[in-house]
């Protein structure tokens, strides 16, 4: 991977983070460069989770595996077991619906914010 982070986003317009972890069908998948510019990577299809209300936990299991790869999910809305599953991969997902650009850096001030208090819990 290039950049310093992946990011998945649930989008259904490549425009707004505004899908539901459960029922997203794609998740436009993003770098973020060292020098802080976004770079699209692709739009990657899954099966959604949710239909009719319904969890399928199989293919719960293969959508936290197709995006492994990405350090941070943006979704509008995502259940807890689902942030759970995620998690035990290394996958942190936040729901910051929005604009794709403006969620981004929205968690990338969050994420810069965490390390700076991270670092000064060591001294």
């Amino acid at each position: 991977m290039g950049g310093v982070y992946r990011i998945g986003v649930a989008t259904s317009d490549g425009i707004v983070v505004n899908e539901h972890f459960g029922r997203a069908s794609r998740f436009l998948i993003l770098d973020i460069e060292e020098d802080g510019s976004i770079r699209t990577v692709e739009n990657r299809t899954v099966t959604p989770v949710c239909e009719g209300g319904n969890h399928d936990d199989e293919k719960l299991a293969e959508n936290v595996k197709c995006l492994s790869d990405c350090r941070y999910l943006l979704v509008s809305r995502i259940g807890q077991g689902a942030a759970n599953a995620l998690e035990q991969q290394g996958v942190l997902a936040y729901e910051l619906p929005g604009i794709i650009e403006e969620s981004v850096q929205k968690l990338l001030s969050y994420v810069k914010i965490q390390s700076l208090l991270s670092w000064s819990d060591r001294e």
